[in-house]
Formats: structure tokens, sequence, C-alpha cells
């Protein structure tokens, strides 16, 4: 039967078993998925005999997705604007190396939440792994302007300036205090600022009429950023659960070759918070 896991440092919280095991049943897929626990001195290894014992592809979470990278023989375009791996596959050529991050909370905001990106205002807060994995796609999808704002202004910039070639409209970089008198009709939040219970130093007014406010992070109610948002004005909230089962169901397709439907898990999903 074919192997297929999600390899992280802590692992024993992750969703991707039930969300694969719920992909499979509906697919119809004979697939085992596990959770594994990987050694943060020994990755690279554990892949490795993973594979041995017939594993066909992995998720990869925290801390190893840059390991990941540097694991992978062949990378995807996505992979290689990130900087960083989330999903491997093995086949005979090698491991391919694949991030499925950003086209997750993408396909999330446009279809799920049905709010278009194309033409529109999008401020993504944060120049971490998870903003980086997210600029691409973002672009991709043609927004009449992107800025990028980080609490220190010059990653911000410095993000902004590796994407200044890409053969689309170059995003800005720029720092929280610097955002103040522009509007948004999307603003993304992927600053780890939830984890600590707090929310971006935004200015006000940030938030355009219908305006989404969108945060990778998820729970049960609002994290402290859409709490901060409602307040703001935003008239549209989400959290980062549909970008979790978007993503998941990237890699599925990706391994198997089929697309699964993901409303129906993200409903179960939501309703065990």
């Amino acid at each position: 039967m074919d192997r297929y896991a999600v390899i992280g440092n802590p692992i024993s919280h992750s969703k991707s078993p039930r969300i694969h095991g719920l992909f499979a049943a509906q697919t119809g897929q004979t697939l085992v998925y596990e959770a594994l626990l990987g050694p943060l001195d020994a990755f690279a290894a554990t892949v490795q005999a993973f594979r041995a014992v017939g594993g066909r592809g992995l998720n990869v979470t925290v801390p190893f997705k840059l390991e990941a990278f540097d694991l992978a023989d062949h990378h995807t375009p996505r992979a290689r604007a990130a900087g960083a791996v989330n999903t491997l596959a093995f086949g005979s050529d090698g491991i391919l190396g694949d991030n499925t991050d950003g086209a997750g909370i993408l396909r999330d905001i446009t279809i799920n939440q049905g709010c278009p990106v194309e033409g529109r205002r999008v401020l993504l807060l944060g120049a971490g792994g998870a903003a980086r994995g997210t600029v691409l796609p973002l672009l991709e999808a043609a927004p009449a302007t992107l800025v990028i704002a980080n609490r220190t202004a010059s990653k911000a910039a410095e993000l902004a300036e590796e994407f200044s070639s890409a053969g689309m409209t170059p995003p800005l970089g720029c720092g929280f205090a610097e955002l103040a008198g522009q509007r948004f009709d999307v603003i993304i939040n992927a600053t780890s600022a939830s984890l600590s219970d707090a929310a971006p130093d935004l200015p006000v007014g940030l938030y355009a009429p219908g305006s989404l406010a969108y945060d990778m992070m998820y729970g049960r109610g609002d994290t402290p950023f859409l709490r901060a948002a409602r307040a703001q004005g935003a008239a549209h909230l989400c959290d980062g659960l549909g970008m979790l089962v978007e993503q998941a169901a990237e890699s599925f397709q990706l391994w198997r070759g089929v697309r699964p439907e993901t409303a129906p898990v993200l409903a179960q999903l939501r309703a065990s918070l």
C-alpha cells in the first residue's frame, strides 16, 4: 500500500492525517497517511528511511521546510520562489520539492471566500517564511498593487526586491507606520503575532469598503488579528483553516493525480474545533 506522512517536530497536533484520510476516502484512493516525528538532528536520514520502506511522499512542517528544500533534487518554481519546501514527492528521477502554501491561501481566498485578487489592492503583513511562500502566487493573480509590510521595514523591502524582476508588477516593501493613509481590499496576516495573543501594530483606516481580513493562523473564534480587523471595519474575516485544507489538496493532487473536494473536509474540521 502506498505510504505518505507529514513530518515535523512536534507533530502529534497535526491535522494532516485526518485531512488526507478524508481525501483518500472521498476519491477512492488506497493509501496510508501517518504522522512522523522527525528528530531535530536527523531529518534527511528519517526521510530517506521512510522512502526506503515504500514511502511515496511527505508533507513537511516546522522546523524542517528549509532542510526539505536542500534535500530535494528538483524544485517547482513556487518552491524556488519560497526558498522552502512543504511537500516532497519521491520518483525514479529523485526527490521533487514543492511549496503548496501560497496556492492554498490563494484558492481559499478566491474560491472559498469568493474574494477576487485580480485588480485588488493587497497588503501582506510579515516578511518571514510564511509570507515568502505567498508572494509569487499573489503576484500571479494580478493584483492592482501588492504591498509587503513588516515591523522591520528593511526586511519587507528586501523581500519585495527579490520579486522585482518576476515579470509582473513588482511588490512594494515598507514598515507598518508607512501604511498610514493607504486602504486595501485584502489584508493577509503572515506574521506570528497571533501566537503571542497579539495583533500587528497597524495604523487605523487600512480597510477599504468590502475588504477581507485574512489570518494564516486559526482556532476557535477570532484570532487577535481578526478581532482587531473587526474593530477597524473589515467587512469579511477569515482564518487559515481553509488554507491548511487547500494546501493539503495541492499536495494530494501532486501525489495522486486527482484533486479532492475541499469544502466537505473543511466543514468537518471546522465543526471539530
